[in-house]
């Protein structure tokens, strides 16, 4: 992520994040950014994933991650940019996933939170700073309401079984996408 155009397939870091202790920190982090609002708004105004790591923010949730098991610095940073654009945590008030999420329709509508054409072009990124930027967008296509560890997850291990396993949720929810 140092300007390169490396793709996102090397999966030798390891961090599980549906486990409670990575998920209680990673929680732990977000919901801090409600009381250093001037932190979420540094990483909020982040263009790539080399400006979140100049974030001290970032390095707090970076250490706090290292006890628990190994850290990839620079998906973490995808991590942390991403979430720093979401205002609500569903993880308590649903069971979907963040690819069903974006598939499931708007209150007011029939159709999708995001298409099925902007979908497939999400699938398609491989860059980490495209992944930053239309992840961005994504979140933000949900009102910045998503589940923080499935979000997390798919973020950090952005890869092609990442990806299959998206387009089999999203699908799941939404057949008659286009």
């Amino acid at each position: 992520m140092n300007g390169d155009s490396r793709i996102m397939t090397n999966t030798q870091s390891y961090l599980d994040f549906k486990d409670p202790k990575v998920k209680a920190a990673l929680s732990t982090w977000w919901e801090g950014l409600d009381e250093a609002r001037g932190d979420r708004a540094m990483l909020r105004r982040c263009h790539s994933t080399t400006e979140v790591a100049f974030m001290p923010t970032y390095h707090r949730l970076r250490l706090s991650l290292e006890r628990i098991g190994h850290v990839d610095p620079d998906r973490l940073a995808l991590v942390a940019g991403v979430l720093s654009h979401l205002k609500e945590n569903t993880r308590t008030k649903s069971t979907i996933t963040f690819a069903q999420q974006l598939a499931t329709p708007k209150k007011d509508g029939d159709h999708a939170a995001m298409s099925g054409l902007r979908f497939r072009r999400l699938l398609q990124v491989e860059h980490p700073d495209d992944l930053y930027q239309a992840m961005i967008r994504a979140v933000r296509l949900l009102g910045g309401a998503a589940d923080i560890d499935t979000l997390a997850n798919g973020v950090y291990w952005w890869n092609e079984m990442t990806k299959k396993n998206w387009a089999f949720e999203y699908y799941e929810k939404a057949p008659n996408e286009d």
